[in-house]
């Protein structure tokens, strides 16, 4: 096919020479991506308004910025406050926590239906909050195992993002190159379009992470923090109600295996005070005093609502169903000459002043073996409390105690949970029918979190990360103006020229890996909106099916493995895991290969080229 000559303007190379700038402040990372993304914006919005081509149009500020308000945008902002969502409700943690007690018997077993698990809800949610919700659940278990974290860490990053490959939405960046492709040929990619190379991809990639873990990651020794679980002693009272899962359990070597992130200093079981090593099967309306930090019991009530009836029914502490202000715990230090000094809690009425219950109480000059309700206050002694935003803010007030403001956090509101599940499942359902288009059932999603108290406004709005907004905005504007400018089609046309003369596998192969390339030093977000014109340009030149370059570009864009900047989740989990940047190119670019061969073996058999 004959190949029409793109006619250069000097300010196509200005716009090539603007990219580039913008992409080199990216990869050196010495600005914000909010702060680079605002100035690309502006210098295209400025430079464009004094030198706009006499060929070219729709580059005003309204097309420019036309990527704030694109569907794919909303749909991905959507769909992290529905991810947010179920994160706040705990709506995942329940039940993948619960594979622990399986892990002593059958690790193997149950650290694949961890990572399975994890998969397939990548498939269908985006996976940045996948990742949040499993880097504890993997710590723990690597801990529980006398393991390394970094041999868990990283596979569940990579394992999340080739999940991402196989669906409409188990990506931004599939949403985003979906987004194109509809604007550019006015085509819709369907939900399941991904799926079958995708699958494919995803079980090669997996096979690949299991194989090569073994010897291509490193094994770095816990921290002390990790071995101390991370913090101060509590002293905290638990009281086992009707189906609560510590009911009947039988001690092993005097000791509860369900509670081994903590420990148990006695058990009061009527008027008997139970001592350790523990010989009897815990029943219904004991009352356990526990040791433990602040993390593994926030876990274990986020987790289990059994566990926080159980913590909030000792003190006789009401919830209040139709209330939507956010649970928070936080912590308080007993101040100087404070009136609670020599009473208990209880005495000082400290819950019917505040309104809120106190979980825990930490002395740091020695462990306390009476029960919480029964220790007399001593200035200095730290109070983890319960309640709603209004009464811990109230507090700062209190001439008694001194909030510690900085230790407030959120704690999911395991009330709501089966409701953030249902509208889950509704909008995965709706879309993978084709009942409704995604963005629609994305916004209609994130509104029902909202609406039925699963989030407020604050939190939703915290969901919707600027660094996200800024980038996409700022990619949306510069394919904007290389396809505008002609820069687009040149990139293409030389692309085609290179490569045309061996046929169409070797000229996808090349544009799949420039983008596999671009990925890693930029982000799979940009490089898939910079790519997708370039893509569809290069159809346009060949006659290739859109669709299959389009899809290309889906890939190799989501094979962002070699560079922790690549994608947030392997920016997630390098802490946990303890990783240098070197580790994940050693462990990254031959995955990156292995995809990149493996797509190209398959292309005959799933596509017609």
């Amino acid at each position: 096919m004959d190949m029409q000559l793109i006619q250069q303007t000097w300010q196509m190379w200005m716009t090539f020479g603007i990219v580039l700038i913008g992409v080199g402040f990216y990869v050196l990372d010495k600005f914000s991506i909010e702060l680079v993304s605002a100035g690309i914006l502006a210098t295209l919005l400025v430079f464009f308004q004094i030198f706009a081509p006499e060929t070219s149009v729709n580059l005003d500020a309204r097309s420019l910025l036309s990527g704030f308000a694109d569907p794919a945008l909303i749909t991905i902002l959507a769909l992290l406050i529905i991810g947010q969502g179920i994160f706040h409700t705990g709506a995942l943690l329940g039940p993948t926590r619960k594979l622990n007690s399986y892990l002593d018997a059958y690790p193997r077993r149950t650290m694949f239906a961890v990572f399975l698990t994890a998969f397939i809800v990548s498939m269908f949610m985006n996976n940045t909050p996948v990742v949040v919700m499993f880097i504890p659940i993997l710590s723990a278990m690597a801990l529980q195992l006398r393991g390394s974290a970094s041999k868990y860490m990283m596979p569940l990053s990579f394992i999340c993002i080739l999940a991402g490959m196989t669906t409409l939405i188990g990506s931004s960046t599939n949403i985003l190159v979906a987004g194109a492709f509809e604007r550019t040929t006015g085509e819709t990619l369907a939900f399941f379009d991904p799926a079958i190379p995708g699958l494919f991809l995803a079980v090669i990639g997996a096979i690949y992470i299991v194989v090569f873990s073994k010897w291509l990651l490193p094994q770095r020794p816990l921290n002390k923090n990790d071995l101390q679980h991370s913090g101060q002693q509590y002293i905290a009272p638990i009281r086992l109600t009707a189906n609560h899962p510590l009911v009947g359990k039988t001690p092993v070597a005097g000791l509860f295996t369900d509670l081994r992130m903590m420990t148990v200093r006695h058990i009061e079981r009527g008027s008997k005070k139970l001592l350790p090593p523990f010989e009897d099967a815990l029943c219904v309306g004991d009352i356990l005093t526990v040791s433990a930090t602040r993390k593994a019991l926030t876990g274990l009530m986020s987790s289990y609502p059994e566990y926080l009836e159980g913590m909030l029914n000792v003190s006789g502490f009401k919830q209040q169903e139709n209330r939507t202000d956010r649970i928070v715990i936080s912590e308080a230090v007993i101040a100087p000459g404070s009136s609670m000094v020599g009473r208990t809690i209880e005495q000082a009425g400290f819950q019917q002043q505040t309104g809120c219950l106190v979980l825990g109480i930490q002395r740091r000059s020695r462990m306390v073996r009476e029960r919480m309700l029964r220790i007399r206050l001593k200035e200095g002694d730290v109070l983890l409390l319960f309640g709603y935003v209004p009464q811990i803010e109230a507090m700062r007030n209190h001439h008694d105690i001194l909030l510690l403001d900085w230790k407030t956090q959120d704690l999911p509101d395991i009330r709501r949970a089966n409701i953030a599940r249902l509208i889950f499942a509704a909008v995965i359902g709706c879309a993978a029918i084709g009942l409704l288009p995604i963005v629609h059932t994305a916004f209609a999603g994130a509104t029902l979190m909202i609406a039925t108290g699963c989030l407020n406004i604050r939190q939703a709005i915290r969901a919707l990360d600027t660094k996200i907004f800024m980038l996409i905005g700022a990619a949306f504007a510069m394919g904007i103006a290389l396809q505008n400018t002609g820069g687009a089609g040149y990139i293409a046309q030389n692309v085609v020229g290179a490569l045309q003369g061996y046929g169409p596998q070797v000229l996808i192969a090349g544009l799949f890996l420039l983008v596999a390339v671009m990925t890693n030093l930029l982000s799979n977000a940009a490089t898939a909106i910079l790519f997708a014109p370039i893509a569809i340009n290069v159809s346009q030149q060949t006659g290739i099916d859109p669709k299959i370059l389009v899809l290309t570009v889906l890939f190799a864009a989501n094979c962002s493995f070699a560079t922790p900047i690549a994608y947030q989740t392997n920016l997630l989990v390098m802490g946990p895991g303890h990783y240098r940047f070197s580790d994940f190119a050693k462990f990254g670019i031959p995955l990156i290969l292995l995809i990149w061969v493996s797509y190209i073996l398959i292309l005959p058999f799933v596509f017609s080229i």
